[in-house]
């Protein structure tokens, strides 16, 4: 009898089966998880551009209200700002300006469709600065504006918005130590300590074999060049205590045109025929803002009183201010190599006069006047130069001082330096306001003497040190074929003055270039000898009632916050 034996295999092909099945089903659940994956991950990354989109048409929205912003505070100040607001809310981008936006619609986070949010939290009032300009203090108001942007025909429910702050900020021109329209220059200078802000709407050129210590903050619009404009080499590096930054937003003057040279000059000349005091420019021009204009032509000198920016004067005859106007004063400026022919005003003897002269006491409540406009037009040949000199200044009148010019404008001897033993030291404690205007400003020292003038400069010797407590606003002839003389020949020096020194307590500024004293700088030995130069911010400047009479005040819009708030939110906290 055989016996068969039948193998099986059954059980082991059920379990390879089953093996498959199970190894496939595996394969089938990560495949689908890996679909779903990717699924997910498109969705999300097209959700993504989505709301990175509408976000960037939120911030569209609210960039150009800030734009009209800027624009109207600019050109005529933050009361237009203010009754423009419900013109900006409307100001949503639209079709009109590119087809993209049918792609949004515009809310402002009030449910309101078709407009943005924007009102003023914070009225006009003199408050530190944010941001970038920390350290600063300004007339400023303070702007939100809130967009919201929905997108249309899209599977996506979802809303993006922007919410950003900004300052319309009025500040003062002198609270910076020193301020330029134009480039900076640094090159070759001796050693300087500049203590106080600094701005400039340009270039920063430092090229300079010498320290330079910057103990405040430094801000350009342009850069921050260690070098001259020449190529000169800059063997030290300027030591900064606080931050520097390049590429800011420009500061400006409210002419109501563009801020060119040439157009903030006229800041300092006489208005034209027909021009309103109260248009942009009119409101700048210092003749305007005069309480005193003196007027010398070939034949007549007039004198005449008004509040700032009336437009009658009061004259006031001649012979009552004879005291203190002299105009048959001559000089020579090696500088210029020309013969100044010169309106001298005694200030102390002015004081005196303003105290008790009937019609400026009536016409000005009984204060004397603190803005003083010079212009002296006479008639010159090419080897002369009219200008305006200060004389007997140490003492300013009780409201403090401005003299303002179209003019060149020389000092001679301490100016509103009513403490001698404050001379020589950054102690402005006992001074007035004041600050001194012109197409170009020179100091000279109280042993500066007419008749040597036309002699070699070393026979000029300053016997003391002198000092000018006062912010200046002068010209300069730019570096083009020869190099400016720098922030530190800003005031110009027509002496011996090595191994002497100087004081300038209060703030240097240079809006525009010098018309008539134009001839080039030239370096120290030829009409001048260097001094140890001592030039510092005021601090007295930091408060507003002690800052010079006619103060011009610069423009800014500062953005001081920015975030991302929950949607249909208008005073969002977060960060």
């Amino acid at each position: 009898m055989k016996i068969r034996i039948t193998p099986k295999h059954a059980p082991t092909r059920a379990y390879a089966l089953m093996l498959v099945l199970v190894f496939t089903g595996i394969g089938m659940l990560v495949m689908t998880g890996a679909l779903n994956w990717a699924a997910n991950t498109a969705n999300l990354t097209e959700r993504n551009n989505q709301y990175n989109a509408t976000l960037l048409a939120a911030e569209a929205a609210s960039e150009k209200i800030l734009t009209r912003i800027i624009r109207d505070y600019q050109l005529n100040g933050e009361s237009t700002v203010y009754n423009n607001l419900s013109t900006y809310r409307s100001a949503i981008p639209s079709e009109a300006d590119n087809s993209y936006w049918a792609n949004f619609q515009f809310n402002n986070a009030q449910g309101t469709v078709g407009q943005t949010y924007v009102d003023r939290t914070v009225t006009s009032q003199y408050v530190p600065l944010d941001s970038k300009y920390s350290g600063l203090s300004a007339f400023a108001s303070t702007y939100r504006i809130v967009s919201n942007a929905k997108p249309l025909n899209s599977p996506y429910n979802l809303t993006a918005a922007v919410q950003q702050e900004v300052q319309t900020a009025s500040i003062p021109i002198f609270q910076f130590a020193v301020f330029y329209q134009g480039d900076m220059e640094l090159n070759g200078a001796a050693t300087l300590h500049v203590r106080g802000r600094v701005h400039g709407n340009a270039n920063l050129y430092t090229g300079s074999s010498s320290p330079i210590y910057f103990y405040e903050d430094v801000t350009v619009a342009g850069a921050i060049v260690q070098g001259s404009r020449y190529g000169w080499s800059a063997s030290v590096t300027p030591t900064y205590y606080k931050k520097k930054e390049t590429n800011v937003s420009t500061m400006t003057l409210p002419i109501g045109t563009d801020s060119t040279p040439d157009n903030i000059r006229q800041v300092t000349q006489i208005p034209p025929a027909g021009e309103s005091a109260t248009s942009p420019m009119g409101q700048q021009r210092y003749f305007n803002k005069a309480e005193l204009l003196i007027l010398v032509s070939n034949s007549t000198v007039t004198v005449g009183v008004k509040t700032p920016f009336a437009t009658t004067t009061n004259l006031i005859p001649y012979a009552q201010v004879t005291n203190f106007i002299n105009t048959n004063v001559t000089f020579t400026d090696q500088r210029e190599s020309k013969t100044m022919k010169v309106t001298e005003i005694d200030v102390g003897k002015f004081s005196q006069w303003a105290a008790t002269n009937t019609i400026a006491n009536t016409i000005l409540g009984g204060v004397p006047p603190n803005l003083i406009y010079v212009a002296d037009n006479r008639t010159v040949t090419s080897s002369q130069l009219t200008g305006v000199r200060l004389v007997n200044g140490h003492t300013l009148p009780s409201r403090g001082l401005t003299v303002a010019t179209p003019n060149p404008i020389y000092t001679k001897g301490h100016f509103n330096c009513p403490n001698g033993t404050y001379a020589g030291t950054t102690n402005t404690s006992n001074t007035k306001p004041a600050s001194i205007i012109a197409d170009a400003f020179t100091l000279l020292s109280a042993n500066f003497t007419d008749s040597a003038s036309g002699s070699s400069y070393t026979s000029r010797v300053p016997v003391t040190g002198t000092t000018v407590n006062a912010a200046i606003i002068a010209g300069n002839v730019p570096s083009a074929s020869g190099y400016s003389g720098g922030i530190n020949n800003l005031p110009r020096l027509l002496e011996h003055w090595s191994g002497k020194n100087y004081w300038l307590n209060g703030s240097l500024v240079c809006l525009y270039n010098s018309i008539k004293a134009s001839q080039p700088f030239q370096n120290p030995g030829v009409y001048y000898s260097a001094p140890s130069r001592n030039i510092n911010f005021d601090v007295n400047f930091r408060d507003p009632a002690k800052l010079p009479p006619g103060t011009p005040e610069l423009r800014a819009v500062i953005r001081t916050k920015w975030v991302n708030p929950p949607p249909a939110t208008v005073s969002y906290t977060g960060s």
